[in-house]
């Protein structure tokens, strides 16, 4: 699934600008689906010239216009072909498990500084699943699905780096490294 098919999404439940969007990115899309400014405005600019969104210019005091999208009916059929799409892929793109795999090139305390980083990271991500439990009543089913799940995750992760911390040794490759 790409980022207009998010977009798409997202707009079904009524009408945004590219800033909405991307608070929405951030918040309730934060802990499985990433997109930026610089995917989400050309996602938009793409779905409007395809008819799949409308457009519409809100004047703003002292500021530029302000771009507001609707997803269309064609937009809406557009979305629903493309979640009756059964092979999807649960990637995980993450800098932390990258680096995590060069561990024997690292100090005790750089691997120690980046457990302690990832541990508190996972731990605002559960602070906000629960900020996410208090408005839950007005969520979809799909949305407490998503929630749970990446409330399972996140816990599963800090317990699994909580339990493993202390697997790690600095190698004498690294002693080498660090003596040149």
């Amino acid at each position: 699934m790409d980022v207009k098919t998010v977009c798409l999404g997202m707009l079904s439940d009524g009408e945004a600008s590219g800033y909405d969007l991307k608070k929405q990115f951030e918040s309730t899309f934060g802990h499985f689906f990433a997109a930026g400014y610089g995917s989400i405005y050309p996602a938009l600019s793409s779905l409007h010239a395809d008819g799949l969104v409308d457009c519409r210019e809100v004047a703003q005091d002292g500021k530029p216009d302000r771009k507001v999208y609707r997803i269309t009916d064609s937009g809406l059929a557009h979305l629903r072909e493309a979640l009756g799409e059964t092979n999807l892929s649960h990637r995980v793109r993450s800098e932390f498990l990258a680096a995590m795999c060069f561990a024997h090139l690292m100090s005790a305390e750089q691997i120690g500084a980046i457990l302690d980083k990832r541990v508190a990271e996972l731990t605002r991500y559960l602070d906000m699943f629960d900020e996410f439990d208090a408005c839950s009543g007005e969520w979809t089913d799909g949305m407490r699905f998503v929630c749970g799940f990446g409330r399972a995750i996140t816990e599963a992760s800090k317990r699994y780096i909580e339990a493993n911390r202390d697997t790690f040794s600095v190698t004498p490759a690294l002693k080498q490294t660090a003596a040149r």
